[in-house]
């Protein structure tokens, strides 16, 4: 047990020092999943072990399972969140299922176009795409102060719902908003066209921003992201100035507020600067 203990420590420390992002890390799990699974393929057709036909559907139903099954294994001997498991489970089966669909390659390629430009920072930000809801926009609102002229940006703001929210809500105030995947910036300067908005939506990484000209801060990012977000606030933003995190804590830092913006929905933290 000490032994197997200290392996599991040791490959940790390992991945530690290589500094690999979770994405890096999630196809170095698949890859060595696949690899495992094919050698033992190899193994069993070489001494004639297995009873079903090679190409039947039950052997390699039972090959994507296998392949899940140590890519699960392999994810929590690395620590990875719980949900990456869940992904590295599903993950297979689903490449499974579509090739057994005989799906046109055309629909493929159309898939990966538009997931790219959905989430092709995620990569290198480790944000996804998280739109927020009407009922997060209603609270970000009551928490602006009454003054006009208030500056306000919502950094990652997808297909700008919010931010014309708050610009319909506060004509008085400057509304921003950043985001970085170019499908949802230009959905939000279409949208914002179309409906007369005044909100300057900018395509853009939002850590090149300088804080110091905003009032409050909206981010909807990821758990990944917060520790550095909290740093450059602190470094930017002026005394007074509000940032407002949906559903993400900033670790070791206590909020100004929470507030539980409904039965069905994530808190929002609010710390003042």
């Amino acid at each position: 047990m000490y032994q197997i203990l200290n392996w599991h420590q040791m490959l940790q420390l390992f991945l530690n020092k290589l500094n690999l992002k979770p994405a890096t890390l999630a196809v170095l799990i698949q890859a060595s999943a696949f690899c495992f699974v094919l050698s033992f393929a190899w193994i069993i057709k070489a001494q004639s072990l297995w009873a079903f036909d090679s190409v039947s559907i039950w052997y390699l139903l039972i090959l994507v399972l296998m392949h899940a099954t140590l890519a699960v294994w392999f994810a929590n001997i690395v620590n990875m969140a719980k949900w990456w498991r869940w992904i590295h489970f599903f993950f297979p089966l689903a490449v499974w299922v579509m090739s057994q669909w005989h799906i046109p390659s055309i629909f493929y390629l159309l898939g990966f176009l538009l997931s790219l430009s959905l989430y092709w920072t995620t990569f290198r930000t480790q944000v996804p795409f998280f739109p927020s809801t009407p009922k997060i926009w209603q609270q970000v609102l009551t928490l602006i102060p009454p003054r006009p002229s208030m500056r306000i940006i919502d950094i990652g703001s997808g297909f700008g719902g919010m931010s014309m929210y708050i610009e319909k809500n506060r004509p008085d105030c400057l509304v921003d908003g950043i985001e970085i995947a170019p499908l949802p910036w230009l959905i939000s300067k279409l949208r914002a066209k179309f409906k007369h908005s005044k909100v300057d939506f900018k395509i853009g990484d939002y850590r090149l921003l300088d804080f110091a000209s905003y009032d409050l801060i909206f981010a909807y990012l990821s758990p990944a992201a917060m520790s550095d977000l909290w740093l450059k606030a602190q470094a930017q933003m002026p005394p007074g100035a509000l940032l407002v995190s949906y559903e993400f804590e900033i670790e070791n830092v206590e909020p100004t507020e929470v507030i539980q913006a409904g039965n069905n929905e994530k808190k929002l933290y609010v710390w003042k600067i």
